[in-house]
């Protein structure tokens, strides 16, 4: 079957009227030959629905008077399907909210180029701080288009990749639920890991007791949210794997570190040991084992 063609008058050369009857007429032809055969193939079948003849008849014939009469044809750009991703990823293999769209970008199985920040990596801590000069990780360029925010990213992979994977949930509402845990991991458990960690990091004059202290708080009220919350789940948001398990693995990955989870916790603790065997993020906590030693408050040896 002939594929769909438009045709094209050349610009030099106004197509002469005969093209156009031309064109017109086979068309025409083919219609009224078409018809005939439906109709002869629906006597044959005794009556019956009308016969699909498939596309419309501007295909062959006239495409031929055309080009007969001077007339360019051309045929209609193909889309690709295939979904290429062509991405550059910046950030660091023991960094918290790197870790989570890592998980993502393995989960997706997408293709992109690490950018390690580092202090001896000075050309993509460049590149970083000329397209981000908050200098927030982690960073996804793809081609011209600059991606930030961990949360921002997972999304953006979720727009170009295939519907088999899908860590947003096409369900509007699973998603509002996926998207709320999102933010529950990010606000109220990885905040306050980050700031139990920096604190370590600071010379002891100038550490924030108080905020430490506000901070472990915090980190008890949201296990204890949790516990409940996962009463009947296996996975943040119910029965699949999304986008708000990513932000779970590695903000209570950290948190057990900075703060342990009570082992009277159940459904917490059982939860975290399924996202170390999830491959993903087992392959994200493995790439970064090299770089333990900068955990401030010293790395167990566990996980």
């Amino acid at each position: 079957m002939c594929a769909y063609v438009h045709v094209c008058v050349c610009v030099r050369m106004r197509a002469p009227a005969r093209a156009v009857r031309a064109v017109r007429v086979a068309g025409a032809a083919r219609m009224r030959r078409r018809s005939a055969m439906g109709r002869r193939a629906m006597v044959r079948r005794g009556g019956g629905r009308r016969p699909s003849f498939g596309r419309p008849p501007i295909a062959c014939e006239p495409a031929r008077a055309a080009v007969a009469c001077g007339v360019r044809v051309s045929r209609a750009p193909r889309q690709s399907r295939r979904n290429t991703m062509s991405l550059k990823f910046y950030g660091h293999p023991f960094s918290l909210y790197c870790q989570k769209v890592l998980i993502a970008l393995y989960e997706y199985d997408v293709p992109f180029e690490w950018c390690l920040l580092a202090g001896d990596t000075p050309q993509a801590s460049a590149e970083f701080a000329a397209r981000w000069p908050l200098k927030h990780m982690p960073m996804l360029v793809d081609g011209e288009r600059t991606i930030v925010e961990s949360t921002i990213l997972i999304e953006y992979l979720g727009l170009r990749r295939p519907a088999s994977v899908r860590l947003v949930p096409a369900d509007a509402g699973v998603a509002l639920d996926a998207r709320m845990m999102d933010r529950f991991f990010d606000c109220y458990v990885s905040t306050p890991v980050q700031k139990i960690v920096f604190d370590a990091l600071r010379p002891q004059a100038e550490r924030d007791a108080r905020g430490v202290a506000d901070a472990r708080r915090m980190l008890d009220t949201s296990y204890a949210w949790l516990e409940r919350t996962l009463d009947g789940r296996d996975w943040a948001a119910g029965g699949a794997f999304t986008l708000a398990d990513c932000a779970a693995a590695p903000s209570l990955f950290y948190a057990d570190w900075a703060h342990p989870i009570d082992s009277a916790l159940q459904r917490v603790t059982a939860y975290r040991e399924r996202l170390l065997a999830r491959p993903s993020f087992a392959r994200a906590v493995d790439e970064a084992r090299p770089y333990r030693h900068l955990f401030p408050l010293g790395a167990p040896e566990r996980d």
